[in-house]
């Protein structure tokens, strides 16, 4: 009875583990985002802000995720042709340089991207949001 009782547990913990193993082996991974994005601006003072877009579906740190992919999705998934102005967006007429760069995947695609913005305000406004963090 002793050894029975000794048994017990493992037996318990065994059936336990490949009942687990059971069921999360039978249930499918999420799949990875089609475009992802790592953002980043450096302006001129020195400090650098990073992000990450994730799209299909929107996601990743990026505060306004859905906003940045439908914007690049109109743009073919090419930064370079992001020109989404704002109707009724107005930026202050302050030169402070902003380095914007997008560097990862859209749709399978390499993305790499570099370009500067006169400041913050318009890197945001002239990226549709992509830049907006």
């Amino acid at each position: 009875m002793r050894q029975f009782s000794a048994r017990l547990p493992r037996t318990v913990t065994a059936a336990a583990c490949t009942l687990a193993v059971l069921t999360l082996g039978g249930q499918a991974a999420a799949a990875p985002p089609e475009s992802s994005l790592a953002l980043s601006l450096r302006h001129s003072d020195g400090t650098v802000a990073f992000t990450q877009l994730l799209c299909d579906p929107a996601g990743g740190s990026h505060p306004t995720s859905a906003q940045a992919c439908a914007a690049l999705d109109e743009a073919g998934g090419e930064p370079a042709a992001l020109d989404s102005t704002r109707p009724g967006t107005a930026c202050p007429m302050i030169h402070a340089p902003v380095r914007a760069s997008a560097h990862g995947h859209w749709q399978g695609e390499p993305v790499h991207f570099t370009t500067t913005y006169n400041n913050g305000c318009l890197a945001d406004v002239e990226s549709g949001g992509v830049f907006g963090f």
